[in-house]
């Protein structure tokens, strides 16, 4: 079966509510191709890679966490980012990408699908007082060590995590995906044992280190896999369409 576009937009607009979070970037249709939508392919960016992998698979629409246009960037179609355009509009595919808002849903939200990645019940977000935080906190069923919690973080993710070590055993977590090591101070101030995001900063080490938490950076493509699949999936179903998310490894 075939959708119109313009629906299926429509329908992730409305579904993450897009239009009412404030963003570094345009979230919502971003490059338009063919107006009937039949195939899409997923992934966390929209890199040379993955187009000419959507190319491949004879995607009409590719959906994306980390499109184009961001603020403060350079305006010009030039280099990296003619390539990249000259692809979709080439062969008539649209980009479809939500950065905050696939951040914050509750149901196909990256943060929410990493916690059912790594089995951690959410209880509730990182800084209750200031909503633009964007991480979660939540506990584990069962107590475990900084070690056994970044080893069940590397079969899940399939990379090595770095960890910092504290010296308590790990019952509640604090997490954002992708690059939000800097919410750190938020979680110790949340009073969790562990803080995980994707990404590390010179100064987190010194901030899990002398308030005795362990944090762990797990990778910015690897923690921000999951939303973006949720949602392809949801609109697969809801629009009986094809969805093939493709992971391109990034090792950042």
């Amino acid at each position: 079966m075939a959708v119109a576009l313009s629906t299926l937009v429509e329908e992730a607009d409305r579904y993450l509510n897009s239009s009412k979070i404030a963003d570094y970037c345009p979230n919502g249709l971003q490059v338009e191709g063919r107006p009937q939508v039949m195939r899409i392919v997923s992934g966390v960016t929209a890199s040379q890679a993955l187009l000419d992998a959507a190319v491949e698979a004879k995607a009409d629409l590719v959906l994306v966490h980390h499109g184009y246009f961001w603020k403060g960037e350079n305006p010009c179609i030039t280099g990296m980012k003619q390539r990249r355009l000259k692809t979709l509009l080439k062969h008539d595919i649209s980009l479809l990408s939500y950065h905050l808002p696939l951040d914050l849903h509750p149901d196909v939200g990256n943060n929410v699908q990493l916690a059912r990645q790594l089995d951690i019940t959410v209880e509730g977000p990182l800084d209750p007082d200031n909503l633009k935080v964007v991480g979660l906190v939540g506990s584990l069923s069962e107590p475990m060590s900084p070690r056994d919690f970044a080893r069940r973080v590397q079969e899940v993710m399939g990379r090595e995590p770095l960890l910092i070590e504290g010296s308590e055993m790990i019952r509640r977590v604090g997490w954002c995906t992708g690059g939000g090591q800097g919410y750190i101070d938020q979680a110790v101030l949340a009073g969790v044992d562990l803080y995980l995001s994707g990404e590390a900063s010179e100064q987190t080490f010194h901030s899990a280190r002398e308030n005795d938490i362990s944090f762990i950076a797990a990778g910015h493509h690897a923690t921000e896999r999951y939303g973006v699949q949720a949602l392809g999936d949801y609109l697969a179903r809801r629009f009986a369409l094809e969805h093939i998310f493709i992971d391109c490894p990034n090792p950042i």
